[in-house]
């Protein structure tokens, strides 16, 4: 996979493009030692860069047009997918996929807002900013697992629920405000990741659940930096104070309780490695399914009610 590189891992490729120089000169002089110090050295390099990345950055990395996206995760975690489409009122949403699937030997319903990897799949997804009628769709679907007593995972990848005027005609508040409500009282366990972008009321209408987690270069805020930027400045050039302001990184949010876990990813990224990134996922989903699921559903609202109805009080 060619990636793009971000600008804080430019030092890091120029030494792994070094390596391969010395690597091709290496069936003429030995130099394996000089190789394992570099090696050792990009090591070194990468986790003091990770370990020390700002909130802008870590935007940047739930960016990343090679990260995978829903469709990615599903297929790698789960067999025997069986997409579902239709709001059974105005039509099919492709930007947000859904339908049930094995994960293990647990049958769920994964729902998940999706994005693409080229200007015509970006296209045909919306860019992963759902119309009213994607999160009808996912409303139907969830009830349709409540009915057959499956449990829901939701993942969440979006820069915002679709702005345009047809959509506002269509009812895009209610159809949020809708998924908001029925989740907070569906019978069914419901866990919710964040795998990339978690902006605004496009990330919330599938953001209710027994358990949120959270990759662990993500961003989960009400707003985007650029746009608070925009607000509060007049301009995008203040976007990395106001990531920084916006405490929207998973540390932050697991430190704030707006979220129970941070799943970790594969060395520099989940965009290094979809199917380490996938496994990590699906062992996290099985331990957390286990967990949710010896609970009673009485047991299961009122402690889903209870965990939301907690966020936003603080001490000064």
């Amino acid at each position: 996979m060619a990636l793009n590189i971000l600008e804080f891992e430019k030092p890091v490729l120029e030494l792994e493009k070094k390596i391969e120089e010395m690597r091709k000169m290496s069936d003429q002089l030995d130099i394996s030692n000089e190789i394992n110090k570099l090696e050792s050295k990009i090591n070194d390099l990468r986790k003091n860069i990770f370990e020390n990345l700002t909130p802008w950055q870590i935007v940047q990395l739930a960016r990343h047009p090679e990260r995978p996206y829903t469709l990615d995760y599903i297929y790698l975690m789960t067999e025997n997918f069986v997409e579902l489409h239709g709001d059974r009122r105005f039509g099919d949403d492709k930007a947000i996929v859904g339908g049930f699937a094995n994960l293990g030997d647990q049958s769920v319903m994964i729902i998940g807002q999706q994005k693409g990897r080229d200007t015509k799949s970006n296209l045909y997804r919306n860019f992963g900013m759902p119309n009213p009628e994607g999160y009808r769709k996912a409303y139907r679907l969830m009830k349709l697992a409540e009915k057959f007593n499956k449990p829901v995972i939701t993942l969440i990848d979006t820069p915002g629920a679709y702005p345009g005027i047809e959509a506002e005609e269509r009812g895009q508040a209610e159809a949020i405000a809708k998924n908001l409500f029925e989740m907070s009282k569906l019978q069914v366990p419901i866990i919710v990741v964040i795998i990339g972008e978690g902006a605004s009321g496009g990330a919330l209408g599938l953001g209710i659940g027994d358990r949120v987690l959270m990759l662990q270069y993500c961003w989960y805020s009400v707003i985007s930096p650029e746009s608070c930027s925009s607000i509060l400045w007049r301009s995008w050039d203040f976007k990395e104070q106001a990531a920084e302001a916006l405490k929207l990184t998973s540390q932050d949010l697991l430190r704030l309780k707006i979220i129970d876990r941070i799943i970790p990813e594969p060395e520099g990224g989940a965009h290094r490695d979809h199917k380490k990134s996938a496994d990590i996922l699906k062992g996290v989903l099985l331990e957390e399914l286990q967990s949710v699921s010896k609970l009673k559903k009485d047991k299961l609202l009122d402690n889903r009610i209870k965990k939301f109805g907690e966020m936003g009080f603080f001490k000064d």
